[in-house]
């Protein structure tokens, strides 16, 4: 019997090394945030970042997370160089001025032991803006290649690039625009 209680004793202090909050790196090679908008009417338009890194924090038993991403502005690939340097003009990310977007989470909803949503705020040029991304699937497994763990996750969330000094062009060009977000990210 006591040494039933020394090994419940132990296993309860062992706990918390279990819930433990884990840390991911972005992975650059898989992660790549895109922008989808309506061109005139004509067709809507995908654009995509090169260079995205940062960190995301989860804790699988206490529910809980964080995530803090940089995404290189100056990195849009748009397949056109000449559009590349259009959207990086003054009238859209004016990278001159404000070379990286950046998102940093202030809460993650769970449903059960998944991640749903995480609220945060997205800076653009220079103006934060309260965004909160859904995540259409989210997935933590050891990475068959690295032989660790590795994270996943695709998000989605509907800004208004006016509201971020973007707007040139709106309602043409639509002021509505839908970023996708498929991240990979390795634990240190």
């Amino acid at each position: 019997m006591k040494k039933l209680s020394l090994i419940t004793l132990g296993t309860l202090f062992a706990l918390p090394a279990f819930a433990a909050p884990e840390t991911f790196v972005v992975d650059p090679g898989h992660t790549y945030p895109r922008f989808e908008y309506n061109h005139f009417g004509y067709s809507n338009q995908i654009q995509r970042f090169d260079k995205t890194s940062g960190k995301i924090v989860f804790d699988r038993a206490a529910r809980t997370g964080s995530v803090d991403i940089t995404i290189d502005a100056t990195s849009i690939d748009t397949g056109y160089p000449l559009f590349n340097e259009h959207l990086q003009a003054e009238d859209f990310f004016d990278t001159a001025k404000y070379p990286t977007i950046t998102y940093k989470s202030t809460a993650v909803k769970f449903k059960g032991d998944q991640p749903v949503e995480v609220e945060g705020n997205l800076t653009i040029k220079g103006v934060t803006r309260p965004v909160t991304l859904t995540l259409g699937s989210f997935q933590v497994m050891p990475h068959p290649i690295l032989k660790k763990d590795a994270l996943g996750a695709n998000a989605t969330a509907r800004i208004k690039r006016s509201e971020f000094n973007a707007g040139k062009y709106a309602p043409h060009v639509s002021d509505d625009v839908t970023l996708i977000i498929a991240v990979e990210a390795v634990k240190q």
